[in-house]
């Protein structure tokens, strides 16, 4: 029995000089407080997406005619019984809000997933072939990188057309070439550790050290850009949105919001207020979360603090 609690002792000593990696992943995105912030304020806006049937007090498309452009309950003019006021056609701002947080997260995240998969793909292809594939591919991500991204994608969606599929495309399409350099990058980087090089004596095959042996250590830079690219996907469909390109009304998304209320920015200052506040406290979130994730992830970081 002493044997066997002396060694539980040593376990629970262990266990806190070495916590596990996730609790060490916490700890160390915990001590930003920003990123802790900007994750609890995120959980809120996707909390009000998923929910937004059940939580929103209106339907997003209702129109109440009675109430033409009401101010915020708090201001004066306004009505209890629209909290964030209404718009020019009556509509419930809150609840276009919530059910605009649905798309807006929606098509950032399936953006970023379009581009990740892909962007790592021909990032290993042009680190485990340089002089094959590699100068091929990164001229092609060179010629993408020098247009600006949003002329990009205003080109791509003149192609296809305006809709939510193809906004998704065009944001992927312009998010590429930043995941292919840096998979590069890190796999080239990766490729002079002695693990690869004791792989490959072992006999590993080539998609064996490229999935499992290489892409697994350059996972950290990818999610701390693919948290950061969040953002910007938010930020580009809510530029497609307000230029008429992208999601079509009258469904509820952010840049469409604002799009249709410009021209009641002196009338109705709530109108255009509300959804640009949506869209840069949820940018500002995202970018304190890949602080966050930098710090947690980073060995560097750690080794410095």
């Amino acid at each position: 029995m002493t044997n066997t609690a002396n060694a539980v002792t040593a376990a629970d000593e262990l266990q806190q000089h070495y916590p596990s990696p996730l609790k060490e992943f916490w700890q160390g995105f915990a001590q930003n407080k920003g990123a802790f912030v900007g994750l609890l304020f995120m959980l809120l806006v996707a909390g009000c997406a998923l929910l937004a049937p059940w939580v929103a007090p209106y339907s997003p498309i209702e129109q109440y005619r009675d109430h033409l452009l009401t101010p915020p309950a708090w201001t004066s003019g306004g009505s209890a019984q629209f909290l964030f006021g209404t718009d020019e056609l009556g509509r419930d701002i809150l609840s276009r809000l919530m059910y605009g947080a649905r798309l807006s997260l929606f098509i950032g995240l399936c953006s970023v997933v379009l581009a990740l998969i892909p962007g790592v793909v021909l990032g290993l292809l042009a680190g485990f072939f340089p002089k094959l594939l590699g100068s091929s591919i990164m001229r092609l991500m060179d010629i993408m990188m020098a247009l600006p991204s949003l002329l990009l994608a205003v080109a791509i969606m003149a192609i296809l057309g305006p809709g939510l599929l193809n906004a998704m495309i065009a944001i992927a399409t312009v998010s590429l070439p930043a995941y292919v350099r840096l998979t590069r990058a890190s796999v080239m980087t990766e490729l002079n550790r002695d693990y690869v090089t004791a792989s490959r004596v072992a006999g590993a095959g080539l998609g064996r050290l490229m999935f499992v042996t290489v892409l697994p250590n350059c996972i950290a830079p990818l999610i701390v850009h693919a948290t950061m690219s969040f953002s910007s996907a938010i930020l580009e469909i809510a530029a497609l949105g307000f230029l008429g390109l992208g999601v079509q009304p009258p469904t509820p998304e952010w840049g469409t919001m604002l799009a249709s209320a410009r021209d009641y920015i002196e009338s109705a200052w709530w109108v255009v207020t509300l959804p640009g506040l949506a869209i840069l406290f949820s940018v500002l979130a995202i970018n304190l979360m890949g602080d966050g994730l930098r710090d947690a992830l980073d060995p560097k970081l750690k080794r410095a603090a």
